[in-house]
């Protein structure tokens, strides 16, 4: 079960996307996730990346379409779904579609998830997804930035502990904006149809 304050992460950054959402926009209606009317601007802050070198969301995204979770990989629940679900939902595009698609998973648990520990789990839903590690400061401030809260929970009865963080998947394009988050329960099929239409243009 996620914890309670994984709970009220997700609540709070609920309603600031129903808040940042436009109104009025009719081809919005045509998207499963919540378009921001003000798009967040990617900083460009470097963390390292599973081969051990710097990466930025902002310099080193350079396909039409990169998605970013911020998770880890000692989460119980949420974040294996919701990498599932992404991973499945990009078995749904053709071959063109997805070669300009990227999913990259920050890590909000630095301390125990390194280089070898993101790609060995992001393996097992696609070899070709970025892992992207580094100082848990710099990983809460960028996630800041782009609406996502990081808090360390308290120990569990196993000596490990939880990490509280907001769960949504967000969409950054070529021109280092993100203009569009999907909460925690979009499936498969959901996740397929955006990043169509966000590729073709035709909404």
């Amino acid at each position: 079960m996620a914890s309670r304050a994984v709970r009220v992460l997700g609540s709070l950054v609920l309603t600031s996307v129903l808040v940042g959402c436009g109104s009025g926009e009719p081809e919005e209606s045509d998207f499963n996730g919540a378009v921001l009317s003000e798009p967040y601007a990617v900083p460009d802050t470097d963390l390292t990346d599973t081969d051990g070198q710097p990466f930025s969301l902002a310099a080193d995204t350079d396909k039409r379409l990169t998605l970013v979770f911020f998770g880890y990989t000692h989460c119980p629940d949420i974040c294996q779904t919701v990498m599932a679900n992404v991973a499945a939902g990009l078995t749904r595009l053709d071959d063109a579609q997805r070669d300009q698609v990227d999913v990259v998973f920050v890590t909000t648990d630095p301390a125990r998830d390194d280089e070898q520990t993101l790609r060995t789990y992001l393996d097992r839903f696609d070899p070709g997804f970025l892992g992207l590690t580094g100082d848990l400061d710099t990983i809460s401030e960028l996630g800041l930035t782009l609406g996502v809260a990081v808090e360390q929970g308290d120990k569990l009865p196993s000596g490990g502990y939880e990490v509280a963080h907001s769960t949504q998947v967000i969409a950054v394009d070529q021109d280092d904006r993100a203009p569009m988050v999907w909460l925690q329960d979009t499936s498969a099929a959901e996740f397929a149809a955006d990043v169509q239409l966000l590729l073709t243009g035709d909404a």
